[in-house]
Order: C-alpha cells, then sequence, then structure tokens
C-alpha cells in the first residue's frame, strides 16, 4: 500500500515549528526543543512488537488478519500491519474503506451497514469491498445500487442488547436468503462481533450461536464454496479463535491491539487468560507538562479532553521527568478529572512542580489517535524516528 509523504509544520499540534518544516533526518530528541507539550508519541519497538505478535498469534490459529484500521487510521502503521501479513483492513464507514482503497488496501471490510446509496454506488464498482447487512432494508438499498456493478455482502449476526446484527436463526436465513437472491449482491459469507459481552460464558454462547448461525446457512446453500466467517475485537479474540471452527476463511479484526494501552485494554487483554500467546505492550505515550500547583495534593497538567482518551478511563500517570533531565515514577499520582485543557491530578506523596513534565499511559486507544494529526515515533533512546500522520 502506499503511504503519502508526511509534511509537518506549524500547522502540526505538539510540534513547536514557527519556521520551516520538521528535521526528520537529524532523530531529534523528543526533549530538544522542537516539541511544545502535550504531544502523544508512538513508541516504535512496543508497536513494532505488537504487530508481529498478532501476524504471529493468527497464523498459528490458522486465521486470517483485517485489524479494525479506524483504531489508527494511520498509513504507516496501516502499512506495516499489511507488510506482516494482514489479509486486509477493517473499518467502520465507507469514508475510511474510500482512504483506505486510495491509499491501495487490497480488500477492505466495512464492519457496519451501509445505507447511503451514493456511497452504495461507488462501492458497487470497487474489487474486494465487504459490507455487512442485518436487515432486509438495507439489502434492498444495496441492490439497487448493485445496478451500477456488484456488492459483496456479509450478513451479520447479533446477541441480545448488543449492538447490530440479527438476533435470530430463523431472521439470519430469511436476510441471508434476500441477499443471494437480489441481483448484483453476492453473498461472501457471515460476521459477528462479541466485542460488548463482559463475561467469558456469554462470550462462548454466543459464539456456539454464530457457529450454528454459519451451520445454518451452509445447510441451507446459501454460502459459496469458500465463505467468510469474521468475528473478534480486542478483548475476547482468544474465546474466538477457541470457539469457531469451520471450513471457512476465518477472519479475525482485532484494532486495538497494534497500540494496547495502559488501561482499558491492559485489564482485558485475552493474553491474561493465555499468557503464553502474547504479550502486547503499550505503545502510546503522551506527554504533558505540569502548569500549576494551586494547592497541597493538587497539581494541574496542561493536557485535557482534546488531546487524551477519557472514554474507556483516564490516563494513567507513569513518569515524572524534572527540568534537569532526571525522572522517576510517578508513584501514587492519579487523574482524577479532565477539562478541556487541564488535567487534575491528586498527587499523594509525589512532588510535581510546575514545569515537571509527566508521561501518561492512555486508555483505550481507539479514542487517542483522532485528536492528533501527526504523532511521532520514538525509539528507546527517546529521539524521534518517524512521524505518523492520521487520516480522519
Amino acid at each position: 500500500m502506499d503511504v503519502p509523504e508526511v509534511v509537518v509544520d506549524w500547522r502540526s499540534k505538539g510540534f513547536w515549528l514557527p519556521e520551516g518544516t520538521f528535521p526528520l533526518e537529524d532523530k531529534p530528541s523528543l526533549f530538544g526543543g522542537l516539541f511544545t507539550w502535550p504531544l502523544l508519541v508512538l513508541r516504535r519497538d512496543a508497536a513494532e512488537a505488537n504487530i508481529a505478535t498478532m501476524a504471529a498469534y493468527t497464523r498459528r490459529h490458522g486465521w486470517e488478519f483485517a485489524p479494525h484500521a479506524k483504531t489508527t487510521m494511520a498509513p504507516g502503521l496501516l502499512a506495516r500491519q499489511m507488510e506482516a501479513g494482514a489479509w486486509g483492513m477493517t473499518v467502520a464507514t465507507p469514508n475510511q474503506a474510500l482512504v483506505l482503497r486510495k491509499l491501495g488496501v487490497p480488500r477492505v471490510l466495512i464492519a457496519n451497514e451501509v445505507l447511503d446509496p451514493t456511497a452504495l454506488r461507488w462501492l458497487a464498482q470497487q474489487d474486494e469491498i465487504y459490507l455487512q447487512v442485518d436487515s432486509l432494508a438495507g439489502v434492498t438499498v444495496a441492490a439497487q445500487a448493485a445496478a451500477a456493478g456488484s456488492l459483496r455482502v456479509l450478513v451479520e449476526q447479533g446477541h441480545d442488547h448488543g449492538r447490530t446484527g440479527i438476533r435470530t436463526l430463523e431472521g439470519l436465513e430469511v436476510v441471508a436468503r434476500a441477499v443471494a437472491a437480489a441481483p448484483g449482491l453476492e453473498l461472501a459469507g457471515l460476521t459477528a462481533y462479541e466485542g460488548q459481552l463482559r463475561t467469558e460464558r456469554e462470550v462462548d454462547d454466543f459464539l456456539d450461536h454464530v457457529v450454528a448461525g454459519f451451520a445454518r446457512l451452509k445447510e441451507a446453500g446459501l454460502l459459496p464454496r469458500r465463505p467468510i466467517l469474521s468475528a473478534g475485537g480486542s478483548a475476547w479474540f482468544d474465546r474466538v479463535v477457541a470457539r469457531i471452527d469451520a471450513d471457512a476463511l476465518l477472519l479475525l479484526r482485532s484494532g486495538a491491539s497494534v497500540t494496547h494501552d495502559d488501561g482499558f485494554y491492559r485489564e482485558r487483554t485475552p493474553f491474561l487468560r493465555v499468557p503464553e500467546e502474547g504479550p502486547l505492550a503499550a505503545a502510546l505515550d503522551l506527554w504533558a507538562q505540569v502548569i500549576s500547583t494551586p494547592e497541597p495534593g493538587l497539581a494541574l497538567a496542561g493536557m485535557g479532553k482534546r488531546d487524551a482518551p477519557f472514554d474507556e478511563g483516564l490516563p494513567v500517570p507513569m513518569e515524572i521527568r524534572r527540568a534537569d533531565g532526571s525522572s522517576e515514577a510517578a508513584t501514587g499520582v492519579e487523574v482524577t478529572k479532565l477539562n478541556d485543557h487541564h488535567t487534575y491530578l491528586s498527587t499523594g506523596d509525589a512532588r510535581l512542580e510546575p514545569g515537571d513534565l509527566v508521561r501518561f499511559g492512555i486508555s483505550h486507544p481507539c479514542t487517542a489517535f483522532d485528536k492528533w494529526r501527526h504523532i511521532p515515533v520514538v525509539d528507546e533512546d527517546r529521539r524521534v524516528v518517524d512521524v505518523l500522520a492520521t487520516y480522519f
């Protein structure tokens, strides 16, 4: 796939470039004066290790990998995942599918029903783009758009109180038959998402239901010779590969694994259950400066909701860097609240002073990348070796 040249100048948040562009060839230090705070940073070695881990994991279990590109929408990272053997990429919207097609990603799975006729007409002209349906209405709109070409469709199976997807096996077959009968539509297989379920028992029961749904469609003669069967968020992919075994192209879609995190997924990674198969490492750091210590036990950092994810947990203080370059663990420091541009820190017994830098881990990478247009990539010496652009 193509990775467009990244040009960084005064428009890029976190880079301090009143004049000129970023001198990447010099591999500048993160603390050498070319950056201001806050700043989101990707640690190269951790991200590359995560990509290699997931590529090896899926191969070992006989699955293909189509990681969810909506996590990063960063061509530099998507290219590394493709180079590691990804079958293709998953997206959430037709707009994201358009971006990936322009970048040269050969196979794209839209993990949603698409009801926009304008987008569907464009999709019908594309090769190897797949979309989902979970209703007869979705089939009707897709069939109307397919008059301009053809569309590859996966029926989506869901669970009660979950997100999208057909709830019953009977409904699943009804929609699948409608797809199979519609001119211009090709029934490519079955897809599901288990990520919102809370317990292993719930996940296993749902995945068994998915296997039953696949068997029903196969027995009805509705599936192609080599159908796709796809599932797998980033919290339960071990259960997906353990419970789903079918004569199909098995496709895992876990997206947050590329950077992992220090919060939501650190507590939910499948590698806690199967440690011999992992691990994943947190690859994102958010650096922010302490700008005020107005009362004992309270410090304010110059970072907020515009910079850090907060929907699945607050940032996690990891390290304090002093003005003289020395550092120490941020033991006892806790984020209690975020405003637009302020982070409230309960300091505990730690000593924080205005001007100190704090390195935070993030919780939930899927809402971290979209806040940053350009993200420096650093080596283990915290020298910048690359810059990622994001395409949100």
